[in-house]
């Protein structure tokens, strides 16, 4: 009997119930990478006990919509929860957006749209730094954008308002003053993330939509909707991105397989070992953080993951050849340990049952 039939076959036979969850998933439509290099796993699938007590643990979280779970590119497990949506239709990922535009960033250095994480900010964005700029902002870097170490004053948080009723998002946030040199400690700011979006559209005269479509949308098989632009047109860069559960979990297999899919080169594996090496440290979480993704350690295996606001998460676990999605409630007060809760989902259920396969 095939891996993914014991599954299912051995979660009927289960007496916890999986209340509004799907029926019994289809593989995922994202090809295996051929040729690409992974770590030894010594089980495959998922141990049927484990993932229901961890759907049975879910199933207690009311912010949560969605959990999905992939193995070796294989969809073994696609649950909704408290009335989410269907899992094919988009939904706000939030800052986890993040991730997305990270990738966009990496393809178009690649093509040659962009220079490297070193090319200076005002290269592309001159025309919106102020008239008589602090010194530090021809220090000022695409990678210090990308790993949250501007040095600018964060348009995040108690600033947030402000900038995003400003008349020009981009002038706005390179008109912060600065409150730390470029490259030091990590101030987490929309604003940054939004530099890059603009120097994308710059740089190559597309919009981050089109990019968006061209380079990640047409090769991955995903929809990507538009979604808001700033006063002058430039997409939202590192939020309010819309995608689908599935197709979250399409793009991090695009990561997971080493940025080969179909056999076919989308995106540098240089860029997503650059993307995924810690470069700062998070103040509030303590996690590690590179190129739009966070670098951490759960259940004893590493983890790279996208976090947006609310609980919208992408991980990756290489080491079991897992990418896992999770959607919440996106318009919830702050999480009160729901964030924490998703984690422990990960490391102390889908990770053991991983660890078990399907044997």
């Amino acid at each position: 009997m095939p891996v993914l039939t014991r599954f299912v076959f051995a979660l009927a036979l289960l007496p916890i119930p999986l209340i509004g969850c799907n029926a019994a998933p289809a593989p995922s439509q994202v090809p295996r990478s051929e040729g690409q290099p992974s770590a030894r796993v010594a089980k495959t699938g998922l141990d049927a006990a484990r993932m229901a007590q961890t759907v049975a643990a879910a199933e207690r979280l009311p912010r949560l919509r969605s959990l999905l779970v992939l193995r070796d590119g294989e969809t073994l497990a696609e649950h909704r929860f408290n009335g989410g949506p269907p899992l094919d239709r988009p939904v706000n990922i939030k800052s986890a957006s993040k991730s997305v535009l990270s990738a966009l960033a990496g393809i178009a250095i690649a093509r040659g749209v962009l220079e490297g994480a070193e090319q200076p900010v005002v290269s592309v964005l001159e025309a919106d730094a102020p008239a008589n700029p602090d010194p530090r902002l021809v220090q000022l870097t695409l990678g210090n954008l990308l790993s949250m170490q501007a040095g600018l004053e964060r348009t995040s948080g108690p600033n947030y308002g402000r900038w995003v009723t400003s008349p020009n998002w981009v002038r706005y946030a390179l008109s912060r003053p600065f409150v730390d040199a470029p490259g030091g400690g990590m101030l987490y700011s929309t604003g940054s993330s939004h530099l890059v979006s603009a120097m994308l559209t710059r740089a190559s005269g597309r919009s981050t939509l089109e990019l968006a479509r061209d380079w990640l949308g047409g090769p991955l098989g995903i929809t990507i909707p538009p979604w808001p632009r700033d006063p002058q047109g430039v997409y939202f860069g590192g939020n309010d991105m819309l995608m689908s559960p599935r197709d979250l979990a399409r793009f991090g297999e695009l990561y997971r397989l080493g940025g080969v899919v179909g056999g076919k080169r989308i995106l540098p594996a240089e860029w997503i070992a650059a993307s995924w090496t810690p470069r700062t440290t998070s103040p509030w979480s303590g996690e590690d953080y590179g190129y739009g993704w966070f670098v951490s350690e759960m259940g004893g295996h590493p983890v790279r993951y996208g976090w947006g606001y609310g609980g919208q998460m992408l991980y990756i676990v290489p080491s079991l050849k897992l990418t896992v999605v999770m959607t919440s409630q996106s318009d919830a007060a702050r999480e009160g340990g729901h964030i924490d809760a998703l984690h422990r989902l990960l490391a102390e259920g889908v990770i053991p049952a991983a660890e078990a396969g399907a044997g």
